[in-house]
Formats: C-alpha cells, structure tokens, sequence
C-alpha cells in the first residue's frame, strides 16, 4: 500500500512543497533504492539478533517515519523519511518469510501461509489505489502516510505475544565491509538501470552501474573468505534454491517490464481515468491473490518441477495474450492476458520463496529471503529498464513511419520521446492534425507494447526451460550420490 498511494499523492505533495524535478524524483525512488539496498544486510541480521527483534524494531521506524513524513513540511525533509522507510523497509520480508520457516514445521501448513505471504502484497497492491483515493478526497496528502501508523502500531503489540522469536546460535558479527560494499553494489545497479529506463543510455549512469557491477564481484569474492558472510554462496550448491530463484528472478523481470506499459495503456491510448485504471487492473491482483492461495493445493498433488514448468508456460500464454489488445474488445483481452499471467506467475512466487526457504539451513533463513526479494528488486528494476528501452525504440521507429504530413517538425522530437509527449503535441496542434498525429502515437504504442509482450513470453519460457534443466540435473546428482552410497554400502 505505501508503495501505490504515494503516486496519487504526487500532485498534492507537488503543490504545497514545491519539490524540483531532481526532488520528486527522489521522493518517488528513495524508498525502493534502501528497501534493495539493505535487504541483504537485514536478512543476516535477523538471523543474528532475532528475526521478532528485527521486525519490531523495523516496525516502530517504519511507524515512526510514517507519522514524520505525514507532516514534512519540505521536499527534503519528506526525501528524509522516505529514507527511513525503505531502511525499516526492509526489515519486513526477510523478518516475515524467515519466521513463517521456523513456525510451521510441517511442509503444507508452511506453503499456505507462504501463499498468504505472497497474496498479502497483492491485496495491498489492490487496495491501495482505492484506499488513497479515498483519503485523498477528504484529508490532505498526509493521510497516505498515516495508513501504516495503527498497522505497525499493532504489529508492536500482538508481535511479542504471538510470534516467536528465533536466531542463530552460532552467528557471527556482520561484517562491516561487506555490508558496505552490497549496499553499495545494489544502490548503484539499481539507481544505474532507473536511469537508463528514464532517460535512455547515459555515460553517466553507464559508469555508475559498471561502479556497481565491480562492487558486488569485490562483495561475492569477500563472502568466499568469512567465516559467517553476509551472503552465503553455498545456498546456490542446492538445485532447488538456484531453480527457484532463477524463476523468481526472470519472472519478476519480464511482470515488470510489461506492466508499465500497461499502465499507461490503460490511461493514454484506452483514456481511462486513474481510477478507471485502478479498477483495470483490479481483476489481475485478484486473480494473484487466488493463485498463490491455490498453489500450495496444487504442490500436493503436482511435483514442484511439474507446477513450476506449467505455471509458466501458462503465465506466457497471458503475456502473448496482450499481443490481441487492438480493436473493440482489446480492453476485455488485456484484463484476461493480465489474469492469465497473474493465475500462472502467483504459484512461482509462492512455490518458488518456499523452495528457497526451505533448502536453505534454518539458521539462515533470513539471508535467504532477503537474497529471494532483492533478486526481485533487481529483476524489477532491470525489467524496467531493458522494457522500456525496447519500447522506446519501438515507438518511436513506428511514429516516424506514420508520421502525418505537414506537421511542423519542432514536434516531433517531444512526440517521438514518449506518447505523454506526443498526447500534449497533438493537443498543442488541435484540429485534424492534431488527431492525426494522436492516432498515430497510440499505433505506434500499441506496437510497442505488443513487442514487450512478446518478449515477456520469451523470457518465461526461458525461465521454463532453465527451471526444468536446473532441476533435472539436481536430481541426477542426487540419484548419482545414492548409487555412490549404496555401493560404497556394499
């Protein structure tokens, strides 16, 4: 919820703080670059000082920040508490998911309450558009902030009576460097491929994400030599924990990528109204709710390997299923494609987070969930980045084909960037041109959005047929160690 609101908020924060490009910018982003940066070091740190200490303390900065960016009275200090959440942030999941490993012993009871883990993001999701626009009715932007104040409030008080507390007895300190070097490793991958996703490829931020890129091999290659790193390389020896993330990963790419077309989509070639579009897309997270609800049913009577490799064919099916959205039912079509890859992505997540619970040692639980989402952070920030360049190409070669004639040329660098700029050019221009120049720039986006469609699918499939091989060749090596044992018996 506190990552949807926000953006029906804008307008209003944009009003009374008067915050610059650069600013709002920060304001929208600062949350999501922390929550990435730190999932890594909270997930060993839960193992360490408690995973219940952890989420409550996370909790009570979560709260407190709400209540202090409900009534920032400046751009800077809202930048400041948006901070502060992503940093309390991301004590959450790994806090959560590892707890649910060590609460529920037997297999189902822990694949259901994953799945209510993974549904729970797409409630807020859901009812976070609908929440906002209520409150933003009635009371000033503040009030979306103040939504998490009574939620982490009781997660203070019902935390210690009903959560049991668990950490590793044998852990050893964090180190310092490390924590330094994948904070600063994911900090400048992330910030690197928003940029690119906004702005197209800059030196700049080419280096920035290449600065990046060496500090996580300097961070992996330091894990090699402690004794208790911060991230454990054994965990990807498991086959399951490499397939399930590995799905994970491609999956959250190639939803991410493809949904930010859709979103405008909906807005700026069906000209739906923000609420109109929040109800859109109503269907698709109702219909992720279901699927991670159903997947723990389907993981009794179908292998996981078997539920994985069919979740995402399925999933493909929707993303191509979105290629059909011209014409008079396109709308009806982009709801059904969503639902379809919503019924096929929910029981990868859900499947997959157990899978690499699971197979990890109980000890390090945290680490690994705070490795499963920030692999999703990643993945989402890359799927946005490598999406929207494809979709920019593609948009603007379409347009210049189709341009109408006689427009004057000073608009079309602005119309060709993004179809924003092309719906205020057309309306700059009025008249029949300027309806030309409209159709043509909904085409050309349409096109777009089907070749991110396309390659959506491709990237599940791909994501099919290395989960399947990953696997298969885990169980060849189990099946291989067992004839080794049972000979050596002999």
């Amino acid at each position: 919820m506190d990552l949807t609101v926000l953006n029906l908020a804008m307008p209003a924060i944009s009003t009374e703080l008067k915050p610059s490009a650069s600013q709002l910018l920060w304001i929208i982003d600062i949350y999501g670059f922390l929550v990435a940066g730190f999932l890594i070091t909270m997930g060993t740190l839960g193992d360490r000082i408690g995973r219940r200490r952890l989420l409550l303390v996370g909790a009570a900065a979560f709260g407190a920040a709400s209540l202090l960016a409900a009534f920032a009275e400046s751009a800077e200090a809202l930048i400041a508490m948006r901070a502060l959440l992503g940093v309390a942030g991301a004590t959450v999941a790994p806090s959560t998911m590892s707890l649910i490993r060590n609460m529920f012993h037997d297999a189902h009871e822990r694949q259901f309450a994953i799945g209510l883990w993974i549904a729970s993001y797409s409630a807020g999701a859901a009812i976070g558009p609908l929440v906002g626009g209520v409150l933003l009715q009635f009371f000033d932007w503040g009030a979306v902030f103040l939504v998490a104040v009574p939620v982490m409030a009781l997660v203070l008080l019902l935390g210690p009576a009903l959560l049991p507390e668990y950490r590793d007895p044998g852990a050893g300190r964090v180190d310092p460097a490390s924590v330094v070097l994948s904070l600063g490793a994911v900090l400048a991958v992330v910030y690197a491929l928003k940029h690119l996703a906004e702005y197209g490829i800059r030196w700049p931020a080419l280096a920035i994400g290449a600065a990046g890129l060496a500090l996580g091999v300097a961070f992996v290659r330091r894990q090699r030599g402690l004794a208790y790193p911060l991230l454990d390389l054994r965990l990807f020896r498991s086959a399951a924990f490499s397939a399930a993330i590995t799905a994970y990963g491609l999956t959250s790419l190639a939803m991410m990528g493809v949904y930010i077309f859709i979103a405008q989509y909906l807005q700026l070639v069906r000209g739906l109204s923000p609420l109109e579009a929040g109800f859109a897309t109503l269907p698709w997270a109702l219909a992720f709710i279901a699927g991670s609800l159903a997947a723990p049913r389907l993981a009794r009577r179908v292998p996981r390997v078997a539920l994985l490799a069919w979740s995402l064919a399925f999933s493909a099916l929707g993303f191509l299923l979105l290629v059909a959205t011209p014409g008079p039912y396109g709308l009806a079509v982009m709801i059904a494609g969503a639902v379809v890859m919503s019924l096929g992505m929910a029981p990868v997540i859900a499947i997959g987070n157990e899978m690499m619970i699971t197979t990890a040692p109980p000890e390090r639980a945290g680490a690994a969930s705070a490795l499963a989402e920030t692999a999703a952070e990643f993945s989402g920030a890359a799927g946005i980045a490598l999406f929207g360049s494809l979709g920019t190409v593609v948009y603007a070669w379409a347009l210049a084909r189709a341009w109408p004639a006689g427009l004057p040329t000073e608009t079309a660098e602005a119309a060709l960037a993004t179809l924003g700029g092309a719906a205020a050019a057309a309306e700059a221009i009025g008249g029949p041109a300027g309806a030309a120049l409209q159709a043509a720039a909904r085409e050309a986006f349409t096109l777009a959005m089907q070749v991110a469609a396309v390659a959506g699918a491709l990237i599940v499939l791909l994501a099919c047929a290395l989960t399947v091989r990953i696997l298969g060749r885990g169980k060849a090596r189990a099946s291989a160690a067992q004839a080794d044992a049972g000979a050596s018996a002999e």
